[in-house]
């Protein structure tokens, strides 16, 4: 039982870490959007979890964290660029469409890179 507890309070952990982490170096760092990929890895290799828990927890960590910022932000302006960004790819105008692509991609990076922080803890 020891060992579920504290492989759920790692993958909590994790989940935590890496949108916290890949928040922080969106704000304070003045880096690429794509930087957080690093975050992952790091904290993938310093965190030892089953490549299927680190896949998942930067899927979720990043994939909330971006989904989150898409909503308030696209809230706070009413919609406006959302709508015109999906007329001019193809969603039709739907910003909601917008918002779950965001997600999407900002989710499988996430988890991506935490999987090859994952694989490069077991090299």
């Amino acid at each position: 039982m020891k060992t579920s507890v504290s492989n759920s309070m790692k993958f909590l952990v994790t989940v935590l870490l890496s949108a916290l982490a890949a928040y922080a170096v969106g704000i304070y760092g003045n880096l690429p959007w794509w930087s957080f990929v690093f975050t992952n890895i790091l904290i993938a290799v310093a965190i030892p979890q089953k490549p299927i828990y680190a896949f998942l927890s930067g899927v979720l960590g990043i994939g909330l964290l971006w989904f989150s910022l898409a909503f308030i932000i696209d809230n706070q302006n009413q919609h406006i660029l959302s709508t015109k960004v999906a007329n001019v790819l193809p969603l039709h105008g739907s910003f909601v469409s917008l918002i779950i692509l965001t997600t999407v991609v900002g989710a499988l990076l996430g988890g991506l890179a935490a999987l090859t922080g994952s694989y490069i803890r077991k090299a």
